[in-house]
């Protein structure tokens, strides 16, 4: 991967970050991006250009405003010379009853989950095609092929992107481009621990416990998927070993879509 270099959206912590660290440990440059100021992962930067020996950058955008994607791709593009790696991983949710849903966070997640990744890949596809080489990576979820309640929005996008990522595929057969959808179940993330920790408020729980009823219904495992082992999944895309898979979708749930 030396010489590369990839934008990941939505990658200030969590599993953004663990797959732009997991492309760095592989020696590709990255760039990183979310919402908070810059001071914030100017160490993590710092850290990941020292450990790896790649250049690291950041660029703080609200994903909901087209003209700010626009801004994102070619600052990204500025700082690295050009992108051959994209990973739309920026994500908003809302929890709410169909009836209930407000329509402003409806439209909020169709722009950051949805509108978002169609964009940036519009931006970064002509460069792709004139080095005959990219990848093209869309988060999808467990429930972009199955339902939940109260998450309409959620289910809606990641839905959605798996016609994205079928489409893009098709499109750039030939090119040297694949465009694959990465599909985890529950990962432990800063969001997901904090979940975790209501539940054992509201439920008087123990960790562990809590992680075990979080876990009752997902999983067959009742294991948490690690970030690095989804970040592993990438890099492995990324080879030349994966260069005949696109169009996928890619589980890695534990067993859930099975049961």
């Amino acid at each position: 991967m030396k010489g590369r270099s990839a934008l990941v959206t939505g990658s200030s912590d969590g599993l953004g970050f663990a797959m732009a660290e997991g492309l760095a440990r592989s020696g590709c440059n990255v760039v990183l991006h979310g919402l908070e100021p810059p001071e914030s992962v100017r160490d993590s930067l710092a850290r990941i250009e020292q450990e790896y020996a790649v250049r690291a950058a950041y660029v703080q955008a609200d994903l909901t405003d087209p003209g700010a994607v626009a801004t994102l791709v070619s600052t990204a593009r500025d700082h690295m010379g050009g992108i051959d790696i994209l990973i739309n991983n920026a994500v908003v949710r809302h929890f709410a009853s169909i009836e209930d849903f407000p329509v402003d966070r409806w439209n909020q997640a169709l722009a950051v989950n949805l509108t978002a990744a169609f964009q940036a890949i519009q931006l970064i596809l002509p460069d792709m095609r004139t080095r005959r080489w990219g990848r093209i990576f869309n988060m999808t979820s467990v429930y972009g092929s199955r339902a939940t309640p109260n998450r309409v929005d959620y289910v809606t996008t990641k839905t959605a992107l798996l016609g994205l990522t079928r489409a893009v595929a098709v499109e750039t057969v030939g090119h040297g481009i694949t465009c694959n959808a990465i599909c985890p179940g529950t990962v432990k993330t800063p969001n997901i621990e904090s979940r975790i920790e209501q539940l054992m408020e509201e439920k008087g729980l123990d960790h562990s416990t809590a992680v075990k009823q979080f876990l009752t219904g997902k999983q067959p495992t009742g294991e948490f998927v690690s970030a690095a082992h989804v970040a592993d999944l990438v890099v492995f895309l990324c080879s030349d070993a994966g260069s005949q898979i696109t169009g996928a979708m890619m589980p890695m749930e534990g067993g859930w879509l099975a049961g």
